[in-house]
């Protein structure tokens, strides 16, 4: 049982969510990382977090498209502090998803990763975040409002976030705050643009520079602080939307 405030961050191996975690441990929580395929990565962000204060981390692999491994991450989290006071559904899946090429696994896949997980793991934890007055930040995304040509089931699934996150933010009070953050250009994606494209989208942006993932840790965190913000989609992306 630890005395410290535990964060379950889903997706933490890598990138946002890492930042996330990280950002979150040095403000003294104790972290749980959930992976599913990047378990040498979450076991050597764990190892790198333990080294910093011992007992501070773990790693938990899980198929958030999988309801058994759902409800598995979730007895796993609360029994590895005994308590959960921050959980950040950051896992996603993102991929381009032309009309008439959309199959139903397509579709299952990103409405599993992006809507469904993020439900059904908050109703798994809900008794644990309750008793602590605990938070729940959802990763939306800008194209939840602004859709992104091709990317129709991706946005689709985000703006089913945002409703889930405004909807669980009165049915949860006054024991859990609900927020989400909406980032904008933060990191170019895997499917990578080209050059042109790039230059597209930084144009776009009031800022004129693309962000960070410590822009979006440091939004999470803020909202993890903001004890009377509820019901809330905090965008971050340079003044783009």
């Amino acid at each position: 049982m630890s005395k410290n405030k535990v964060a379950l961050v889903t997706g933490a191996a890598k990138r946002i969510g890492k930042q996330t975690a990280t950002l979150l441990h040095h403000q003294g929580f104790d972290i749980i990382i959930h992976c599913n395929n990047s378990a040498i990565e979450a076991e050597a962000f764990a190892n790198e977090l333990n080294e910093l204060r011992a007992n501070s981390a773990c790693f938990i692999k899980a198929n958030l498209n999988n309801s058994d491994d759902i409800t598995e991450l979730a007895k796993q989290a609360v029994s590895a502090y005994g308590h959960i006071n921050v959980l950040i559904n950051n896992a996603s899946s993102f991929y381009p998803t032309e009309v008439g090429k959309v199959t139903n696994e397509i579709w299952d896949d990103l409405f599993g990763s992006n809507l469904k997980a993020p439900f059904f793991l908050i109703q798994a934890l809900q008794a644990s975040l309750a008793a602590s007055n605990g938070v729940i930040i959802n990763m939306v995304d800008i194209h939840a409002e602004r859709p992104l040509k091709e990317y129709s089931v991706y946005c689709m699934a985000k703006a089913g976030l945002v409703m889930l996150t405004k909807s669980l933010s009165r049915e949860l009070a006054p024991n859990i705050r609900v927020n989400g953050v909406a980032p904008g250009a933060i990191l170019w994606h895997e499917n990578d643009l080209s050059e042109q494209d790039k230059q597209q989208v930084v144009s776009e942006i009031a800022l004129n520079r693309l962000g960070s993932p410590t822009n979006i840790a440091e939004a999470i965190l803020y909202l993890v602080q903001a004890d009377y913000v509820t019901g809330h989609i905090l965008t971050v992306d340079g003044g783009r939307s």
